[in-house]
């Protein structure tokens, strides 16, 4: 099993082009299940799993208190394998066509009140030195054009536009898209740039975001930065960089944005994933209702 899981990766790394977060994901579900199979039945060849022995590990793991999404995901990541397995001939027959996924109940994007964001932008008070510069950029970027996490880290400077005022990023699946910026931000990029050469000794110049080393930024420093400063202006659960995100694209469909236009913004593949935001603004319609009819 070992051997086919490698060259399941390899082929995911290689020539899908996944995340790093997202291969590691797979390998660590498929790795579980190997594990899971040796210890209870003694090691089966992988054309030798059935529907039954797929069923005993998804169990195993619901008396453990793992959630429906979770487990949809572990669903998806051995479907995806034995799809690949199929493809290649090593099976002739996938155990997971019987397999169904556990439904989960509707989640709402997690998000911070425009009122909230106002006060990080307009009141909260940023350090005059490069951490200080960075974080405030970081935010910014996240909260006005919506992008992930891995784009931001990766967001290179020859790809901000200043004359046309937009910025490429490369999403999912090596994915280009542009995004439109507005001039406030764009002037903050600017200048951004221009410290970057002034403070720094030697900095990277390919991509836009570098700590006060000069090197290029990583996923944990802009962790922190969020959770951070978000905590000075929300008290919502979830603080992250996903979530200014959520916000990001809740605030463009409460303002009227059309399905269609954030879809594009957001880089996302179908319009399923963006329909998830028109549920939070019926919520909004439902909230200002409910408070200013007399017969709500």
């Amino acid at each position: 099993m070992e051997s086919s899981i490698l060259s399941f990766i390899n082929y995911l790394r290689f020539e899908k082009r996944y995340s790093a977060h997202t291969i590691r994901s797979y390998k660590d579900d498929l790795e579980a299940f190997v594990v899971y199979v040796g210890s209870e039945f003694g090691g089966l060849e992988l054309k030798q799993v059935s529907p039954a022995v797929v069923r005993s590990w998804l169990a195993s793991m619901k008396d453990q208190g793992l959630s429906s999404r979770s487990l949809n995901r572990k669903i998806s990541s051995l479907r995806s394998f034995y799809k690949y397995l199929l493809k290649n001939g090593v099976v002739e027959l996938s155990p997971m066509g019987a397999i169904i996924s556990p439904k989960m109940g509707k989640r709402l994007p997690v998000f911070v009140e425009q009122k909230e964001m106002a006060i990080l932008f307009e009141e909260v008070v940023f350090p005059d030195d490069w951490e200080g510069w960075t974080d405030r950029l970081v935010l910014a970027i996240l909260y006005y054009t919506g992008m992930r996490l891995s784009e931001l880290v990766g967001l290179r400077e020859g790809h901000v536009d200043g004359g046309n005022r937009t910025v490429k990023v490369l999403g999912k699946g090596n994915k280009e898209r542009v995004i439109p910026v507005n001039e406030v931000l764009m002037a903050a990029i600017r200048e951004y740039c221009d410290k970057k050469r002034v403070v720094l000794e030697a900095p990277d110049e390919e991509f836009l975001l570098v700590t006060r080393t000069g090197k290029r930024l990583y996923p944990k420093y802009v962790y922190r930065a969020v959770r951070g400063y978000l905590a000075q202006v929300t008290t919502i659960g979830q603080k992250s960089p996903h979530v200014l995100r959520h916000t990001f694209a809740t605030h463009l469909m409460n303002a009227g944005a059309g399905l269609n236009p954030v879809k594009e913004l957001l880089g996302h593949a179908s319009l399923a994933a963006t329909q998830v935001y028109t549920h939070n603004t019926i919520e909004k319609l439902k909230d200002i209702y409910k408070k200013a009819h007399p017969k709500a």
